[in-house]
């Protein structure tokens, strides 16, 4: 089967870190891909981050439909920007490594925390959580305040900080499992196990394993009513180039 990761960001090498995580839990027979995104900032921090970020991922989508080039797709950002437009235009499976890593935690744990990088990021992964139905089981996201690309430059001092918030988040929130918030965080997983004694999940990693075993099964998104393929309109400026990219698709 064929897998293709899209890293929403224009950071190569955080690209490399995504590729080498999912090549080396990719089983025997699964080829993985690793695309860098064209379009959007070199880390995904706030909202504004998020939504630019979004018409660089709708295009590789699209690319890759139009191409019939991957059995799966990955959206390798724990914002899971896209993902949901993404579904409607895609006729494979799409998994957010947000939306793969809560469900992987809620299989071998009763309560999970996440935590991630700046603070500016909390209300949004916390609506993901509602979003996703794991208010329950999401007993807190916790920041560390170290920019995405400051866990790239020291990896020791990274470390630190994810696991004196896991622990706080064990210790203060009843936190099982750990949840790290960036495909950046994907080097840290391990480590912080053994450290911390629980489960640490990497949504990387998680997603897929889950595009495994979703595309083993046969099974795609739902075409039936939410995530219809949506139909080619007439639109004006930027947006008619879009509608042409889906019209290509058909």
């Amino acid at each position: 089967m064929r897998i293709t990761l899209i890293n929403p960001n224009i950071t190569a090498s955080m690209t490399d870190m995504i590729d080498a995580a999912a090549k080396r839990v990719a089983a025997s027979g699964t080829e993985i891909t690793t695309i860098t995104s064209s379009i959007g900032p070199d880390a995904l921090e706030t909202k504004f981050d998020e939504f630019i970020a979004i018409p660089g991922v709708l295009k590789e989508v699209l690319r890759i439909e139009k191409e019939k080039s991957a059995d799966a797709i990955i959206i390798a950002c724990y914002g899971d920007p896209g993902l949901q437009a993404a579904k409607e235009i895609a006729s494979v499976p799409v998994i957010g490594i947000a939306q793969a890593s809560m469900y992987f935690a809620a299989l071998v744990a009763a309560k999970f925390s996440i935590v991630t990088d700046l603070s500016s990021g909390v209300e949004g992964i916390e609506e993901l959580v509602r979003n996703y139905g794991m208010e329950r089981l999401c007993v807190s996201v916790r920041a560390t305040e170290v920019p995405v690309l400051g866990f790239e430059e020291d990896h020791n001092e990274g470390l630190k900080a994810l696991e004196e918030h896991s622990l706080l988040a064990m210790r203060q929130d009843g936190a099982e499992a750990i949840c790290l918030a960036c495909a950046g965080l994907v080097g840290f997983t391990e480590e912080m196990q053994k450290d911390l004694g629980i489960p640490v999940f990497d949504g990387v990693i998680a997603a897929v394993k889950l595009a495994e075993g979703l595309v083993a099964m046969g099974k795609t998104t739902s075409k039936y009513c939410t995530f219809r393929t949506p139909p080619v309109k007439e639109a004006a400026g930027m947006a008619a180039a879009w509608m042409d990219m889906l019209a290509q698709c058909k």
